[in-house]
């Protein structure tokens, strides 16, 4: 296989991976307007509501933990096909689940296929930048926040127009398409690299889990910032909901346009210090978040957390990834499933919390933990790669 071939292969593998985070961004972004026809249509209470999320997100932990295992002994291009194609379908499920007992199996699929897919990519994101030799992750998760914005943003016209079932159908069938499209050009590691994972084991190698402690610390602040921050600028800073809202908006918006500006900084100045910049920057913005007296300061310094929460999360899932004596998927799976159990965990966490102190001080300690993530960057040194050759197709 020729040079210009090979390297023709990889950006379209690099374009393939981008939009299965597209798709997979899509599909999480769908789900959250269906939420409220969830509710009423099932006629469950909220704390009925709040056990089904809990299993989507309980199926995506399992996925997560067992596709590292999948992706050592098919590679990871196998995989994403797998989990893409079943994803598709995972919202359709939940649309059509009559009932409360079908409705748990379905959240359950659902966030398996969604936490599987979520693990697969990210490992052929890696597997792509060892091909190209350059940074790509920061991108691709733009992608995804592309592809959960549009998703959130289509969904409640399209489900007030048109029925839930019939945004569950377009969804998937959007889905399915992009999908369908890009993994017929998805790239391949040279071989399974960890073919001593026959049977499921964790990896012994301490660094992974030490990596993914930052991802849960990073992530943790992520999901504090989605669930509460329009809660405390509406009940501690006196905003009214339409400002409060402004709160994740900026955060999230800044934060998908520094994902699509974050690979030429990181390929610039490297992983480890790009890592250390974006924990300074997103801990002095919480640390002033925090602090705020004024909701418009907050907001502004939740954009400005934005700016560097960014591109943590990219360069720490490709530092997992990279590990050393393991497979590209087994780091993945450690690394996204300890990062994602934050956003799990720590919302309810937060909310107890809350309740007996007010939001400030707890958004001043995040700030405290994106502190220890500045302190253990040197950890994703990992990050950087050595270009490897292209499988033949």
């Amino acid at each position: 296989m020729s040079m210009p071939t090979t390297m023709q292969a990889a950006t379209r593998g690099r374009w393939a991976v981008a939009g299965i985070f597209l798709a997979n961004g899509f599909l999480t972004g769908s789900w959250a307007p269906q939420i409220p026809v969830f509710l009423t249509r099932l006629d469950i209470s909220k704390f009925t509501l709040g056990l089904l999320i809990l299993l989507f997100g309980v199926g995506a932990v399992i996925a997560m933990t067992w596709c590292g295992h999948l992706i050592s002994r098919h590679g990871s291009r196998t995989v994403t096909r797998l989990f893409g194609i079943c994803g598709s379908f995972g919202l359709l499920i939940v649309a059509l689940a009559p009932n409360v007992p079908l409705a748990a199996i379905a959240m359950l699929i659902f966030g398996g296929s969604i936490g599987g897919m979520d693990v697969a990519m990210n490992s052929n994101a890696v597997v792509v930048e060892r091909r190209l030799s350059r940074a790509i992750m920061s991108s691709s998760h733009g992608f995804w926040s592309l592809g959960g914005f549009a998703g959130g943003a289509l969904g409640g016209y399209t489900i007030e127009s048109y029925g839930y079932l019939s945004h569950a159908i377009m969804v998937t069938v959007i889905a399915f398409a992009v999908v369908a499209i890009a993994i017929n050009y998805l790239v391949a590691e040279e071989r399974p690299r960890a073919v001593e994972h026959r049977k499921f084991t964790l990896p012994r190698h301490a660094t992974v889990y030490l990596v993914g402690l930052m991802a849960l610390l990073t992530m943790i602040s992520e999901g504090a910032v989605l669930d509460w921050a329009a809660l405390f600028l509406h009940q501690e800073l006196g905003a009214d909901l339409a400002i409060a809202g402004l709160a994740y908006a900026a955060f999230s918006g800044v934060m998908a346009l520094m994902r699509f500006l974050g690979d030429g900084v990181r390929n610039r100045f490297g992983a480890v210090a790009t890592l250390r910049g974006s924990a300074l920057i997103a801990a002095a913005g919480m640390l002033v978040a925090g602090l705020s007296p004024s909701p418009y300061l907050a907001i502004a310094a939740f954009a400005f957390c934005g700016f560097g929460i960014a591109n943590m999360v990219p360069i720490i899932f490709s530092a997992g990834g990279n590990q050393e004596g393991m497979s590209s998927g087994t780091g993945m799976s450690v690394v996204t499933t300890m990062g994602y159990s934050g956003i799990l965990v720590a919302p309810s966490a937060i909310g107890f919390v809350a309740e007996r102190s007010s939001f400030g001080p707890i958004f001043i300690a995040l700030s405290g933990l994106l502190v220890v993530v500045l302190l253990m960057a040197g950890l994703a040194y990992r990050a950087e790669f050595a270009a490897e050759p292209l499988a033949a197709e």
